[in-house]
Order: C-alpha cells, then structure tokens, then sequence
C-alpha cells in the first residue's frame, strides 16, 4: 500500500503541473499522430466506476469484472452515503472487492447529518487500525441537491455545506494527516458562471466552497449528467454532438481553480454518465450501444483535459439504464474498460481532421505506441492514419461496434496507410 501511495502522488503532483494537453493542429482528412512528442502522462484513475451495497455484482459477472481494467472505485456511491453511516465490515467487504478487482479505492463519509467523531473513527479503522492505506476520501454526495430530494429537514445551503464539510474534514485529517480530501461533490458541473448551480440566495456553490475550503481539499470533485431531458428522448445525435464539450467544462473549473486557491488541484468527475434518469432500451439511453462509443470518446477527451480521475456511473444497478452491468450481463459501455485496459500511459501528440472521427495516441511501458480511434458516425470511414517517422503497414486490432465487444482481431494490414473504421465504433491500434 505505501509503495502505491508514494506512486499515486508522484502521479498527481505530474499531472497538476501539466495542465491539459494543447489543441491539436488537424491535418485535414488525415488522422495524425507524433509519438515523438510527449503530452505527459495518462492519469491511471480515469477507468473508474461507482460501486457499493445497492451495487453489488453477482458471483457470474465477477471473472469479467476481474478483467475489465477498471483503476478506481467510488464507495458506497451516490446518495446512500448521506443516509446511513457506514459499519467497519462494510468497509472489510470493500476493501476485499477492490483487491479482487485491483482497483484503488476511494470512501465517501456521511455529510448530512454526519458527525465529526464518526467520519474520524472510520478514518481510524480503516487505516491505522487494519491499515488498508486508503487515500482518498470525500465528504458527502451532491450537496447542491439536498434541498431539491428532501434529504434535509431545511432548505441546504452553500453556508450550510461549508460549516458541515470543514469540522469532518478537519477531524479526519488530524487521525490521518496523508489522507487527501475530495470535495465538494456537487451535481450537474457546466462551463461557465452563468450556467453552474447557485443556492436559493444565488450562490454559487462551487465558488464559495473553494473560498471556505480550498486550504483544505486536495481533489476537486463535481458530477456531471448531460443528457438530462425529461421532456424527450435522448438522440444519437445528441450525444455525438456532446463529446467535444468536456474539455471545455474542465478548463473552465481549473481557471476557477486557480483565480481563488491561487494554484491548482487536481479534477476528478466522481460520477459520470450520460443520463441520469432511469432511461432504458432506446436508442441512446445509457444501456444503448451507442453510449459506448461515446463514453469511450470523452474518456479521450478527459485525457486531453488533464483530469485526474472518472468515476462511471455506476458498476451495477439493476433498476435504470446506467449500470454497467445487469445482473450478469454485460451492457455495451462496460466493454469500454477492457479496450483502454491496453492503451498506453504516456499520451503523445495526436489530430484529427476528420469530422466525427477523434484520435487519442499513447506509449506502452513495453514501448508499443496505442491509438483509440473513435469513429461517431453513422457510417463507415477509410482515412489515412499517418504516424510521424514510422511507414504504417500493420497493427495489432482491438475493436468495439455493434458486433465485437473489445474483441482482438489479431494483426490486421494497413493497406497504403488507410484505416477502415466501421460505423460506430471504437478502434484500437497496438504498433509495435
């Protein structure tokens, strides 16, 4: 646990001095990469997903999950953190789960109505008495919602987050000071001032709690859901056209970031889907095939976004369209997992000049050079892929469409530099 803890910071402190990567220049109707050039490093904790008691994965699915390559896991997930708090053999059960899974874990103590003492205590087993090395903690889930579910008694505040969140933070810290805080967990994050949550006086939740607590968080932490819409349903095209808004998203909090803690934090997105309604079986609900290519291209655009860690929401849920697993069948987004599971770990330089087609590149620690090629259209695409200093002629193939499932094709021929991309789809290049 301590050799990973000291990685997991030199990982961290990388990325924040990074920053996100610069806007590739495209090489009109070409998809081009230099590996030569190094972007940094690839955050290991975006491949992460929600998991807890209301999550549980049956015995069938768990040789999948095993595999998957899922990096980090949010518990207890969601809003059960906020109604009870949670016991020691909980957190047993948790911490064999992610050894199972070989994913890092990350614990949410209880914010409404959660005591000081308690969230200490819970701090106190898990990593001074069983000294599980667990790191990261937050603090509740989605304060900005409190009042709008009638979890509280009253109407919840940003004033009432800030004097909720400190005194636990605070009492955490002093049984474990190598612990770092995520907050404020807050739902629904945008681009700008004007369209991020306020309270019922018009606060802006985010703004004051970096005001109140940016001395004391380590992890800067939102949700994001943005297909909300009740009045319709949610089109293919509404998520093509969604993918290329995150970077945006992202850069607007990290200049927030800095303009009130005077530096930056890291980002992670905790919980991450594409609607939060219980929306199933349509064409672009969260169980659709189609919000597997997606996911798997805002999983790029999080790359290019420096952001530190993604949480999926949510492994498994039985009851809605968003878990990646039902019961013990796999839904399409969790194939995703498997496909990055062998993408590289140091990004380098790469552009797309291709409408609705995205390229992320990477190296492998064995010095393979990865490229996901995502194609969102509805129809097959033969473009030239060039590679700075190589002559491209073969490739080892992972694909992902309607009709393989992150499936290895072995090593395919690139005929005069020309990639087919199937409709729809999600492509891996392994070159080595």
């Amino acid at each position: 646990m301590k050799r990973r803890y000291i990685i997991t910071l030199l990982i961290l402190a990388l990325l924040s001095a990074c920053g996100p990567a610069p806007a590739p220049t495209p090489v009109p109707d070409t998809l081009f990469v230099d590996p030569r050039t190094s972007l940094g490093p690839i955050s290991p904790y975006l491949y992460g997903t929600n998991y807890g008691p209301m999550h549980a994965v049956v015995l069938e699915a768990m040789p999948m999950v095993e595999s998957a390559g899922f990096t980090a896991l949010r518990f207890p997930g969601g809003a059960w953190t906020d109604q009870v708090d949670i016991q020691n053999f909980q957190i047993d059960m948790f911490m064999a789960f992610t050894k199972q899974v070989g994913a890092m874990p990350t614990i949410s103590v209880r914010l409404l109505d959660g005591k000081p003492e308690t969230a200490a205590e819970l701090v106190r087993y898990t990593n001074i008495e069983k000294k599980y090395g667990v790191t990261y903690w937050s603090i509740g889930n989605e304060p900005s919602i409190y009042t709008e579910l009638g979890y509280a008694k009253y109407d919840y505040t940003v004033e009432n987050l800030n004097k909720d969140w400190r005194p636990i933070a605070e009492a955490m810290k002093a049984v474990d000071p190598t612990i770092k805080l995520m907050g404020p967990e807050i739902h629904q994050w945008n681009d700008s001032y004007e369209t991020t949550l306020k309270d019922s006086s018009g606060r802006d939740w985010m703004t004051e709690f970096l005001k109140a607590n940016g001395d004391l968080v380590d992890v800067v932490t939102v949700h994001r859901y943005p297909m909300y819409s009740p009045a319709k349903p949610v089109t293919i095209q509404d998520l093509r056209d969604d993918t290329r808004k995150w970077i945006g998203q992202v850069e607007y909090l990290r200049g927030l970031i800095r303009e009130i803690v005077g530096h930056d934090l890291p980002i992670a997105i905790t919980e991450l889907n594409s609607d939060p309604t219980s929306q199933m079986n349509q064409e672009a609900s969260p169980d659709s095939f189609y919000n597997s290519i997606w996911y798997a291209d805002v999983l790029g655009q999080m790359m290019n976004a420096d952001v530190f860690m993604v949480n999926q929401w949510v492994l498994s849920q039985r009851g809605t369209g968003l878990g990646l697993l039902f019961g013990g069948t796999a839904r399409p987004t969790f194939y995703v997992f498997p496909l990055y599971k062998n993408f590289g770990s140091e990004q380098v330089y790469a552009a797309s000049g291709v409408t609705d087609v995205d390229i992320f590149a990477a190296k492998r620690e064995d010095g393979a050079l990865t490229l996901m090629v995502i194609n969102l259209s509805d129809g097959e695409k033969n473009i030239p892929l060039k590679v700075k200093g190589t002559k491209l002629t073969e490739a080892e193939v992972w694909l992902l469409d309607a009709t393989h499932n992150a499936e290895n094709l072995g090593i395919q021929t690139i005929s005069d530099g020309v990639v087919t991309l199937p409709a729809q789809s999600a492509t891996l290049y392994v070159i080595k």
